[in-house]
């Protein structure tokens, strides 16, 4: 793509870096700046700025926060003694819009994958293990993605507070609502009727 300066070019390529951004969409992005006034130009890059230098991660469970404890683990109102732990924060997100769950996270920031070079000292295992052991945590529910990964993660989890009398649970998994058996691969049908559930309990 031949552009007609090379700062257009620079600002082009920093924007295609982004997850999703194409060169085509880079260029439509920047254009749109260049349209924008000064002042509105100097304020986005000053809150990405901004964003980026005074971002924290709580201390607690690892979710991103602007002080030292997130806001989650901060309120009184969601019940201490339930940690969902998930892979991100942007699973954390993706939980929190269902507003079906009331407890805390821990973010594991990954999963465990030799052949990615990930292990358990890269994630903050250790930190999830002293939550339960030190906050009397009463069910760990692990929401992590139903793969190899995701499943070694869990297995080396749950070995590690076998003494604990912490309840260890994981989402279900299965047939998606409103999906097509048909369409299903073997795992998730095979899944699905392993971890059927009695008719009353699914319609009611």
């Amino acid at each position: 793509m031949q552009l007609p300066s090379s700062l257009l070019e620079k600002a082009v390529n920093e924007f295609a870096k982004l997850p999703g951004i194409g060169k085509k969409t880079a260029l439509r992005l920047v254009l749109h700046l260049l349209k924008q006034e000064q002042g509105e130009v100097n304020h986005f890059s000053e809150t990405i700025a901004q964003m980026r230098s005074g971002i924290k991660f709580c201390k607690r469970c690892f979710n991103i926060s602007d002080n030292d404890i997130c806001a989650i683990c901060s309120n009184s109102m969601r019940k201490k003694h339930l940690i969902c732990v998930v892979e991100n924060i942007r699973d954390v997100i993706a939980i929190e819009s269902t507003e079906q769950f009331s407890g805390t996270y821990h973010v594991l920031g990954g999963v465990i994958s030799p052949l990615d070079g990930v292990g358990p000292n890269d994630l903050t295992i250790e930190a999830l293990i002293n939550r339960v052991e030190k906050e009397e945590i009463e069910e760990l529910i692990f929401a992590l993605n139903p793969n190899i990964q995701g499943d070694t993660t869990i297995y080396y989890i749950q070995k590690k507070l076998q003494k604990s009398s912490c309840k260890v649970t994981t989402i279900a998994r299965g047939i998606a609502f409103g999906g097509e058996l048909e369409f299903a691969d073997e795992l998730t049908l095979g899944r699905s009727l392993a971890n059927r559930l009695p008719v009353e309990s699914y319609v009611r």
